[in-house]
């Protein structure tokens, strides 16, 4: 079977294979970008702003199209696939509105006479390595913002997402970007390494695991390549008190099984107040208990097949381990192919390693504790520092919370709030980077000094 293939994770049926990169195809892709990069580069921000606009309005003309291929790639249900095709073009049109404001000078107050000010030029070649769970928003998030700048755009998407990926380069080509300023390459590690080394190309960009980011930026610290990082996560919400305990719930599971749970910003481990948590549990066991799986073309589905049958597999080895070692599983914990249903394991404790753990998947964790700095403490105890969750009334407490939460994103009182302007990313072991937002378009350019006497 080829390396990028179409396989249905809900029939296991292949649809599709397509043929992986020669060396020789690595070269003319590498040539493309490059001399794509001396044309779009030179373009005015305003042509550049215009190619982008396109962009986002043949996104929403090929909407249905666009959303049936990454349910049949990737098990998303169709309401969620539509949904992440209008916000790639919401992503897409917002660098293309902000272009000013992304290229635009940055004067300096300074000390003597005359005047300084910061010019945001473009590096170059850039390589995308993108993963399958969101094979349109992410790599908006990635080179919408990038080719705002000027740069130009290797994309080397996921093995298991190559129809969506050739989609995405027909809309860029479409949309009348010059030749080489977005190149689809299905490329092997080992091509991805030889174009990591390559001179030609200034930055790399890593959506994915820790291991995928690891081996990356080894490779990119050898050859003194700028490498940007968006890795794992094990957000945690916090409920420490609430006036509609229901609606809370809701948030809880909304955030739990966005994308079939397969999300690094979702939510995972849910730390409840004592005097809370027997309520919560069992109302938000009952929500994903019942939360329907199958069909993810049928209206009603709420969790779709995992992306292949062996993400399934490891998230059911996950949950196997953590009940060996004395967690309770509260409903679900019953692998059906590659579907996997709403799950809720209690009684995790540090010393197991679902503590630690992410799951990528529709399965949550639930701690009761004490009070807020228990609570803290136990958000904090993993490696994983994206995104974080605080429910309560106590606007104080919020903000106390949110101060000492080591993520690079809060959320108090609301889930599923990302947007074009907000900026993405984390610390710890969750990245390096910020997507989104006009700190996105920071991450790969010559922050050149221009001073003037």
């Amino acid at each position: 079977m080829s390396d990028y293939a179409v396989v249905n994770p809900a029939t296991g049926e292949t649809l599709a294979e397509y043929d992986t990169l020669t060396d020789a195809g690595v070269e003319d892709a590498l040539a493309s970008a490059h001399q794509g990069y001396r044309t779009w580069s030179r373009t005015a921000p305003a042509g550049r702003a215009d190619a982008l606009r396109r962009v986002a309005e043949l996104h929403r003309e090929r909407r249905d199209d666009l959303a049936a291929i990454i349910v049949r790639e990737m098990g998303k249900p169709l309401e969620a696939a539509l949904g992440e095709v209008d916000f790639a073009a919401d992503i897409t049109e917002y660098y293309a509105d902000n272009i000013d404001k992304i290229t635009g000078d940055s004067p300096l107050d300074i000390l003597g006479e005359g005047t300084a000010v910061i010019r945001r030029s473009p590096l170059g070649v850039l390589l995308g390595i993108m993963p399958w769970n969101f094979p349109y928003y992410q790599v908006a998030r990635f080179a919408a913002p990038n080719l705002a700048v000027g740069n130009t755009i290797l994309l080397k998407h996921a093995p298991q997402c190559p129809e969506s990926a050739e989609a995405l380069q027909a809309i860029y080509r479409d949309a009348g970007l010059p030749d080489g300023a977005y190149v689809n390459i299905r490329a092997t590690n080992d091509q991805a390494a030889t174009i990591i080394a390559d001179p030609r190309v200034q930055g790399v960009s890593v959506t994915g695991s820790e291991r995928a980011g690891a081996a990356v930026a080894e490779i990119a610290g050898r050859n003194l390549k700028k490498v940007a990082l968006e890795l794992g996560g094990s957000d945690p919400f916090i409920l420490l008190s609430t006036d509609d305990l229901d609606a809370t719930v809701q948030a809880a599971v909304d955030a739990r099984l966005d994308n079939n749970g397969q999300s690094c910003n979702a939510a995972k481990r849910f730390i409840v107040i004592d005097d809370l948590y027997d309520a919560f549990l069992s109302k938000f066991t009952a929500a994903l208990g019942e939360a329907k799986v199958g069909d993810p073309f049928a209206e009603d589905t709420v969790l779709g097949p995992l992306s292949s049958l062996a993400a399934a597999e490891r998230l059911d080895e996950q949950v196997q381990r953590a009940v060996s070692q004395g967690a309770t599983v509260e409903v679900g914990g019953t692998r059906d192919g590659a579907f996997y249903p709403g799950t809720v394991l209690s009684g995790i404790t540090p010393d197991m390693d679902a503590y630690g753990e992410e799951f990528f998947g529709p399965v949550g964790t639930v701690y009761r504790v004490a009070d807020e700095e228990e609570a803290i403490e136990i958000a904090n105890g993993t490696g994983y520092g994206l995104g974080s969750y605080v429910f309560t009334t106590d606007a104080e407490q919020a903000q106390r919370i949110a101060d000492r939460i080591e993520a690079g994103m809060v959320y108090v009182n609301v889930v599923l709030a990302d947007s074009p302007e907000l900026p993405f990313g984390g610390v710890k072991r969750s990245g390096t980077s910020r997507e989104m937002g006009l700190l996105a378009a920071d991450e790969f350019v010559n922050k050149k000094l221009i001073r003037t006497a």
